[in-house]
């Protein structure tokens, strides 16, 4: 494991940990962001740690023409209950995220200056919000990044109203050009969507 420094630069992956760490240290600037993220490489830490960067392999990804939509949701889709939209409030988004519980996590790895550095990165087209709303409410969302390669590199969802979020992230993919969505890690929700798992030199290949 390498020790950043103020270089942009990062360890090939091969030198990732069994468990996919990498890297501690440097910065979470706009800069550092997009070399990470162009080299499959991410950022995740809790608030007392030092920046920690992550390549885990094998990588958990969804090809969208292998998108899993059940009976329910092809129900749901019918009947129209949410509206969705991108980039209406990107900070709304990446704050609900940050407060939502998760069954298996004792806090949030979503701290402030998370928040900041992916703000700065959709100031700068980067990162991408997809919003759900029910009337002018809005009650789900997720948001990641876009380097302009066709891999979208998804981040976090939040949902306040059952199946909100998986409602705006189905919508999000059936309207986009993507060839692949990358989930980082293996999560039973993105399972049952149709999330696999494959190499890491395989994921690195379409990016």
């Amino acid at each position: 494991m390498q020790i950043l420094n103020q270089k942009i630069t990062f360890p090939d992956v091969s030198q990732a940990s069994a468990d996919g760490l990498l890297a501690i240290g440097g910065d979470l600037s706009p800069e550092r962001l997009i070399e990470a993220y162009s080299k499959g490489i991410f950022p995740w830490f809790n608030d007392e740690d030092p920046i920690m960067w992550w390549s885990p392999d094998p990588r958990f990804v969804i090809f969208p023409e292998e998108l899993k939509v059940s009976k329910s949701m092809k129900q749901l889709f019918k009947k129209k209950p949410f509206r969705v939209t991108q980039n209406q409030n990107f900070e709304a988004v990446i704050r609900n995220c940050s407060a939502a519980k998760r069954h298996d996590q004792d806090g949030t790895w979503i701290i402030e200056p998370m928040i900041d550095a992916y703000l700065n990165l959709h100031k700068l087209g980067y990162a991408i919000s997809v919003e759900v709303w029910q009337d002018d409410e809005l009650v789900g969302g997720l948001y990641g990044l876009d380097l302009g390669n066709n891999v979208f590199c998804g981040e976090s969802m939040f949902a306040k109203v059952s199946n909100a979020s998986k409602y705006g992230f189905i919508d999000f993919i059936h309207k986009s050009t993507y060839k692949l969505i990358d989930c980082q890690l293996h999560t039973k929700h993105l399972e049952s969507l149709g999330g696999k798992n494959i190499p890491r030199a395989e994921f690195i290949g379409y990016l």
